[in-house]
């Protein structure tokens, strides 16, 4: 068994919400396992990475039987789906996704890619795994980390080139069987929202009134405490793939325990940040308003201030 439709992009912009939603709804089945990662290689995953990221890896679902097998509890009848939000970003996965299932329906939930980037940055600092208090310093660090094999989701500005990855799918798919949301209307307009995904899907609309938060991290202050649990947790995240995942759990969930004692008051993209990196967009942004006949003008203003971080 194989799925019927994919969400498939993009990282912190509400897949685990929409996921959350989606798998109250009577007409369809998505596994508990989240993110499987299947489409993202041919084989078993990469064996070196950022810190945490051989964890990461071994919870990948890369043979095609262990694939299937998520979807064998569906009831007879039912849409099957699931949600891996790295897919648009890997151009390689296209070609594997159109070639086992060719058919498929793609759901891409996207968002102000600056905005996207920060909150990424902010979710790996409050696992403890990000080392570079200051934000645009960790953007520029990705190169370096990308050339050492990193995992996407320290690629904090590079899984923001909407244009570049949508035109690539656009080669595989047609547009008619690719939804765009945005992040701010999941969060607006979450009832809306979701019976727009059930409408493209072909179900009923009607059943999921609202969303319950997913995959949401506290800031955490720069403190000099908080700075010594956070060099134990990417020292865990180095060596942890060593230990079966019980033993990893037992050091790790009391040291995330004490970083989160007193969750920090969440930054907000400052002026000066959005000014210094929208530029790397613009062209991305343009070319994905194109291609997709929407407009997503906000996202090129300066002066955009987003409320959800």
């Amino acid at each position: 068994m194989l799925p019927d439709f994919l969400v498939a992009g993009v990282p912190k912009a509400g897949t685990s919400a929409l996921h959350a939603a989606l798998v109250r709804h009577p007409q369809l089945f998505l596994p508990t396992v989240k993110e499987p990662k299947f489409f993202l290689t041919d084989g078993p995953p990469p064996r070196v990475g950022g810190p945490g990221d051989r964890q990461t890896y071994q919870e990948h679902v890369w043979r095609r039987e262990d694939y299937e097998a998520l979807f064998a509890p569906a009831p007879p009848g039912a849409l099957l789906g699931e949600a891996t939000p790295f897919y648009l970003h890997d151009l390689a996965a296209h070609a594997r996704i159109a070639k086992l299932i060719p058919q498929v329906k793609l759901i891409l939930l996207l968002r102000d890619p600056v905005d996207r980037a920060h909150s990424n940055w902010s979710h790996l600092w409050g696992a403890g795994l990000e080392s570079e208090a200051d934000f645009l310093r960790a953007v520029e660090l990705e190169p370096v980390r990308k050339a050492k094999g990193w995992a996407a989701f320290w690629h904090y500005t590079d899984l923001g080139r909407y244009g570049s990855q949508l035109r690539h799918l656009l080669e595989y798919f047609p547009r008619e069987r690719i939804l765009l949301l945005r992040y701010r209307d999941l969060r607006d307009d979450p009832r809306g929202t979701v019976d727009r995904v059930c409408g493209f899907l072909g179900v009923s609309t009607g059943h999921v009134g609202e969303i319950p938060p997913e995959n949401v991290r506290h800031y955490v202050a720069d403190t000099p405490v908080n700075a010594v649990l956070r060099l134990l947790l990417r020292s865990g995240g180095r060596i942890g793939h060593r230990f079966p995942v019980p033993a990893r759990r037992v050091f790790s969930r009391p040291l995330l325990a004490l970083l989160h004692r007193e969750p920090g008051r969440r930054p907000r993209v400052t002026p000066e940040q959005r000014a210094a990196l929208l530029p790397r967009f613009v062209e991305e942004i343009e070319l994905l308003q194109e291609l997709s006949g929407e407009s997503y003008s906000d996202w090129l203003s300066l002066h955009h201030a987003s409320n959800y971080q």
